[in-house]
């Protein structure tokens, strides 16, 4: 990959900052977004001029963050360059979500969000909204667990849920084109339904699902609207699957407004071979994709990253094997004409959320995403520019 001497000392200069933050830092970082801010299209030769020309895009995460500091954010020039260069669509990682924008019942703070998009849009990068309801009560902040919804609770709640949806999708309007509706919920255990105080006090998880989506497409007509889980391809899933299944044909049959399906794709290896682990899983992924998109729905993947389990530690050896199978996965997906974007759960392993969510047993650091913790591109940043040039081109 070639990388340009401009993008290099942005990289670099952003690692020194972030090392030493401080007012020098933070003029720094303003310096180098404004110039980044100068010129609408990315940098040529990065993943997204790949992906355009099959028709695809390709994206990441990102994160809010003060000027220079260590972080995943637009704010660290060295982050922001491998956004601008590698990415054609943006997702904000947790800043749109209740815990996030939802202190209270009765209050709003989009001071984050609103940065994170003003920026996407100076530097012409759309951005996807993440999410609207994640249903599950450990995700709802604490004030909705615990909410008093009174004498009628299910008038109370559907006021609360609505009023949500409509404030964050009104904000934002057409600046978001996307967005996952409902997150996560199936429980994997069983293929149940996740209940919280608010589809309690609803009636049923069933009708806050329904509600949630029927509310986004009237507040975000011309949206694509998602649900998004993290039902996977490996051995153990199979249980999940089958309850997302039926939640889609349960959304079908009622006329719900649900237009795809967030494959989330936090894919964990299953050893050094990785021909041998698609060939093993590929079978049973492609009845799933198959169901769902006979469905009529459409794909996106969310957040693809890899965990790099029952790998040794040895680094060239582990992305080599990591590689491999984010290719095959990569492969498997874009045969499917639906799937159009592909959002990576972070650019580097320097960011990465599993690292402190699941670290190895062997104390290695996790690699799971296509730069490492130094911004240097790795084997899996090949494998995903080799699957984009090779996937059949959308119209």
């Amino acid at each position: 990959m070639a990388i340009t001497r401009r993008e290099g000392l942005y990289t670099l200069a952003g690692l020194a900052a972030a090392a030493q933050p401080g007012p020098r830092t933070e003029a720094f970082a303003r310096a180098m977004l404004a110039d980044d801010a100068s010129t609408g299209s990315p940098p040529a030769g990065g993943l997204q001029a790949l992906a355009a020309a099959r028709g695809l895009r390709i994206g990441s995460c990102f994160a809010w963050g003060r000027p220079g500091a260590d972080r995943g954010s637009f704010a660290n020039p060295a982050y922001a360059a491998l956004l601008r260069r590698d990415c054609g669509i943006l997702v904000p990682e947790n800043e749109m979500k209740w815990q996030a924008i939802r202190p209270s019942a009765t209050r709003f703070d989009f001071t984050r969000l609103d940065a994170m998009i003003g920026w996407a849009e100076k530097v012409g990068l759309p951005v996807r909204g993440h999410n609207l309801l994640w249903h599950q009560p450990k995700w709802m902040p604490a004030w909705e667990e615990a909410h008093d919804f009174g004498a009628n609770p299910s008038r109370a709640a559907h006021d609360l849920l609505v009023g949500h949806i409509d404030t964050v999708c009104k904000r934002y309007n057409a600046r978001i084109r996307s967005y996952d509706v409902v997150n996560e919920a199936v429980n994997p255990a069983d293929g149940t339904l996740y209940d919280t105080a608010l589809s309690r006090a609803l009636g049923s998880p069933q009708e806050t699902l329904d509600l949630t989506f029927r509310a986004a497409r009237a507040a975000a007509p011309n949206a694509q609207l998602v649900y998004n889980d993290y039902m996977s391809w490996e051995p153990g899933n199979a249980t999940h699957r089958a309850g997302v299944l039926r939640l889609l044909e349960g959304f079908k049959a009622r006329g719900v407004p649900v237009d795809a399906l967030g494959v989330q794709s936090h894919i964990v290896t299953q050893g050094v071979d990785a021909r041998v682990s698609v060939a093993s899983l590929e079978g049973e992924w492609h009845r799933f994709l198959d169901a769902v998109t006979a469905m009529g729905y459409d794909l996106v993947i969310t957040e693809l990253d890899v965990r790099d389990n029952a790998l040794p530690a040895d680094i060239a050896v582990r992305d080599h094997a990591v590689a491999d199978f984010t290719r095959g996965y990569l492969d498997v997906m874009l045969s499917y004409p639906s799937l159009r974007d592909i959002l990576l759960w972070g650019m580097t392993d320097r960011y990465s959320w599993i690292e402190g969510f699941e670290p190895r047993k062997d104390k290695a650091a996790r690699r799971p995403c296509p730069y490492d913790a130094n911004f240097k591109a790795k084997p899996m940043r090949s494998a995903i520019a080799a699957a984009i040039t090779a996937a059949p081109p959308r119209a």
